[in-house]
């Protein structure tokens, strides 16, 4: 039986260099699947209060799930071998915040 995921697309838009231009524009989008409402986590870490700035738990959510489903996914990538043993301990941690 094949595991169900939600399904997302993702726009990423480069605003202003670091010099303030705005030309070239950029843009990236992005259609990816993963196993977690995201919508929901990132609501759970903006609660959590981790960050003084609400933005911030939103990109940390974001990251943090785009990441790990990633590994979870190549979980026998040797890229991953010293995460696979701390990665959980990690988000254990996260959960008990």
């Amino acid at each position: 039986m094949e595991k169900r995921s939600n399904k997302y697309s993702l726009t990423l838009s480069l605003k202003e260099y670091a010099n303030g231009e705005t030309e070239p524009a950029k843009e990236l989008g992005i259609e990816f699947d993963n196993h977690d409402e995201i919508f929901g986590i990132i609501e759970k870490i903006k609660d959590k209060n981790l960050f003084e700035n609400p933005h911030e738990a939103t990109q940390f959510a974001l990251g943090l799930k785009l990441f790990s489903e990633i590994k979870l996914k190549h979980r026998n990538n040797p890229l991953f071998d010293e995460l696979n043993e701390v990665f959980p301990i990690f988000m254990k941690k996260l959960k008990s915040m």
